[in-house]
């Protein structure tokens, strides 16, 4: 009898997976709006497929993975040394890596197609886009046992450039989010201070507008002090001194008359954000630098060209502090595109979102409320545009797949490669960035007849 009752209960359950939207026929989850549950959703499964990288990376893992068709073979079915006396072991997480993340761009990359053009919860594919989630669970895990067959030859050095694309479009997003994160708590914290009156307020924002500041400034000391050698590491020293220069003029633009007279909300808040941002991209940039002199998180090379490796003569190299506070600021930046829409309209614009989502009546609302169930709120309208939401995760499937290994190349030549293009893409992403944020300061006096409020 027992087994009976679980046996109904896990079939309950099974309804949240295999409903037309998430949970509306059982209580298993809290009162939710489709649209939420549905982002929330598909993170996971973006999130499932990175703990799969990470455990992937991990030296017992590794040495498992000779099994597989597409690892140290040469064509040939011998053992391959790879150049420089480095075993296939150390590089096989890493190219483990890049066919889940390929896995996991290419569910989202399906989706993003399959939702084209989806305009409310009446069209059919909404219900495939809120519901049916054992069914997709089962295409993730088809298509990421798929990837584990494909083939080497140049798969790893191909799919290398789409990372460096989609990761460098990525880069550029968090820093959209970052700039409307800072815009929305400097207006938010200042309409605070005047509704009550209070100067506490005006001290937070001088507070964390000191603090980010102050943790820039000691960003910049230490890639002086990490990255650059007497006499040598000149690249790395043009780069540093570069953004710390275009930092600072952004923030004397900031707090000019005019662009305050345009922009009121505008203040150096926004502009200490961008900075420190500046500066973590530009330590990423520096971490690649293929110079053991002006990178000390290279691999470490001795004399007779071989490199440190464990007891099982492997090595998991993305242990590092860059690669560890990317995969932080990843994670803030995934969940903040899923469960938030900005105040601002031209943010919404380029992120696909709704300001205000429709809202159900309040007595309909309460009834849901009770029921405990989630509820269709996108009836008259989708509140974010499917298709771009799945496009965004392919951006960060192929961005944590950069950040895990590195950035480094697992090609044809059998080796670990830090190579100057990984370099470029972060400074420019930095370069680029700045100017994005100097045009939203600016964009108001060059184009007047237009609304930016």
């Amino acid at each position: 009898m027992g087994a009976c009752l679980g046996a109904c209960s896990l079939l309950s359950c099974a309804s949240c997976l295999c409903g037309s939207a998430p949970c509306i026929l059982c209580s298993c989850c809290p009162c939710s709006h489709n649209s939420t549950l549905s982002r929330l959703f598909f993170t996971v499964f973006l999130f499932l497929g990175v703990l799969v990288c990470v455990i992937m990376l991990s030296p017992g893992v590794e040495s498992q993975l000779y099994k597989l068709p597409w690892v140290c073979n040469e064509g040939t079915g011998s053992h391959v040394v790879l150049q420089g006396h480095i075993d296939c072991g150390s590089l096989l997480g890493h190219r483990a890596v890049y066919r889940m993340c390929f896995a996991m761009a290419a569910f989202f990359f399906l989706f993003s197609l399959l939702m084209v053009c989806v305009r409310s919860s009446r069209d059919p594919r909404a219900a495939i886009q809120n519901g049916f989630w054992f069914f997709k669970f089962l295409i993730f895990v088809g298509i990421t046992v798929g990837a584990f067959y494909i083939p080497d030859g140049s798969f790893s050095n191909i799919w290398f450039y789409f990372g460096v694309v989609g990761s460098f479009i990525f880069l550029l997003i968090q820093l959209l989010l970052l700039i409307d994160f800072a815009h929305s708590w400097n207006q938010r914290w200042l309409c605070k201070a005047e509704e009550r009156d209070s100067r506490a307020w005006y001290a937070g924002l001088f507070f964390f507008t000191l603090l980010f500041y102050a943790l820039s400034i000691t960003a910049v000391a230490l890639l002086f002090v990490y990255y650059t050698q007497p006499g040598a590491c000149y690249e790395g020293k043009v780069f540093i001194g570069l953004n710390l220069t275009l930092c600072v003029c952004v923030s004397i633009v900031a707090v000019l008359p005019k662009i305050q007279d345009a922009q009121p909300n505008s203040g150096l808040l926004q502009a200490s954000v961008i900075t420190l941002y500046t500066m973590f991209v530009t330590w990423l940039a520096l971490s690649n630098v293929p110079d053991q002199k002006c990178n000390p998180h290279l691999l470490t090379h001795f004399g007779n060209g071989t490199v440190l490796a464990g007891p099982e003569g492997y090595e998991t190299h993305w242990w590092d502090a860059p690669s560890i506070v990317g995969l932080v600021v990843f994670i803030l930046c995934t969940v903040f595109i899923s469960l938030r829409s900005s105040d601002h309209r031209q943010v919404n614009s380029l992120m696909q979102t709704e300001e205000c989502p429709p809202v159900l009546g309040a007595t309909q609302q309460q009834v849901v409320v009770s029921e405990g169930r989630a509820f269709d709120n996108e009836q008259d309208g989708v509140t974010y545009s499917y298709s771009f939401f799945h496009l965004c995760l392919v951006l960060a499937s192929v961005h944590i797949m950069m950040t895990l290994t590195s950035w480094y190349r697992p090609g044809e030549t059998r080796k670990m490669i830090s190579t100057w293009t990984a370099v470029w893409v972060k400074i420019c992403a930095s370069w680029t960035g700045l100017l994005l944020y100097l045009w939203t300061l600016v964009a108001p006096l060059l184009l007047p007849n237009r609304d930016f409020s």
